[in-house]
Parts: C-alpha cells; sequence; structure tokens
C-alpha cells in the first residue's frame, strides 16, 4: 500500500505518460536519499530537476548536485529560492559537482520543467526537488506565487497529455 500523501514529500504529481513526482529534499543527504529510493523503481530514465537556494551556504552546492549525478540519468539545473543572489552563479557551482552527468542549464524554473516533461518519455521518472510544499518562489527580496503542481499540469496539457 503508498503511504499517505504528505505534501511535498515524495508527492505523485501525475503518473501519465511520464512519473511526476515533487520532493522537498534540498540537502546533499536528502537527495542521495530520494533518488536512491526512486532510481531503482524506475523503468525508464530518472530525470532530476534542482537548483540551490541563493545567499545561503554555498558549501552544500556541489556536494547536492553529486548527488544527483550519482542516480540521475539526466539532470536539469535550474533556479530554486536565488533571492538577491546570481541565479547563474548559483548554477555554476552545482555544475562544478555534476562531472559526468547528461546535463542542461534553465535558470528560469517554470522553463526548466516544461524542458524536463517535452523530454521525459514514458516510464521515465521525473522528480522536481527542492521546492516541495512551497508555492512560491524568492526571486530578489520578492515572493512570486509559484505551484510546482499546478505548472506541471499545464505542461503535461501542452504535451497534450492532461
Amino acid at each position: 500500500a503508498m503511504a499517505p500523501q504528505v505534501p511535498g514529500r515524495l508527492e505523485v504529481v501525475a503518473r501519465d505518460p511520464v512519473s511526476v513526482i515533487v520532493d522537498f529534499a534540498h540537502t546533499p543527504d536528502a537527495l542521495d536519499s530520494i533518488l536512491a529510493t526512486l532510481a531503482p523503481l524506475t523503468t525508464g530514465r530518472l530525470v532530476v530537476l534542482f537548483g540551490a537556494g541563493g545567499d545561503r551556504d554555498r558549501g552544500k552546492r556541489r556536494p547536492m548536485a553529486e548527488a544527483v549525478a550519482r542516480h540521475a540519468d539526466l539532470v536539469l539545473l535550474t533556479s530554486d529560492n536565488p533571492r538577491t543572489e546570481d541565479p547563474e552563479r548559483i548554477l555554476d557551482d552545482l555544475e562544478e559537482g555534476l562531472s559526468g552527468a547528461s546535463f542542461e542549464r534553465i535558470a528560469d524554473r517554470r522553463r526548466a520543467i516544461a524542458r524536463a516533461l517535452a523530454m521525459a518519455e514514458p516510464g521515465d521518472v521525473v522528480v522536481l526537488a527542492g521546492k516541495g510544499h512551497e508555492r512560491y518562489q524568492v526571486v530578489g527580496t520578492e515572493r512570486r506565487p509559484f505551484d510546482e503542481r499546478e505548472i506541471v499540469r499545464e505542461a503535461l496539457g501542452a504535451r497534450g497529455a492532461a
């Protein structure tokens, strides 16, 4: 039996034609743990979209990316909550940990989600990591509405798969 859904913790937001999972994981250990759990359950590719918060511990970035690179078949580097930091610099830091991984970088998280879903094929599992239950994105000092479930529904609708 499936465990009851906790919003933003391994929350399955779509199953068909691809599985899309939203998870709050935003530390190296949490990313390693959820991806190690999902990898053996994935019949296709494990596609992981993630970023790192701006104005926060830069030392976590490389280990976060290394954790993702260990498990993911395809990585989308994108923004989390950039706050007042340059999103591209955050992605530069993360990219250092992705050696050998197949990845794309798209700072705009909404565009990155659409790209991940467009690239995904039946059997793939797409993990949107880092925001989980949050319904906003902090850009500069502004909180902008950002609901990943809604964005996934829109993007899958655009694929003709709603």
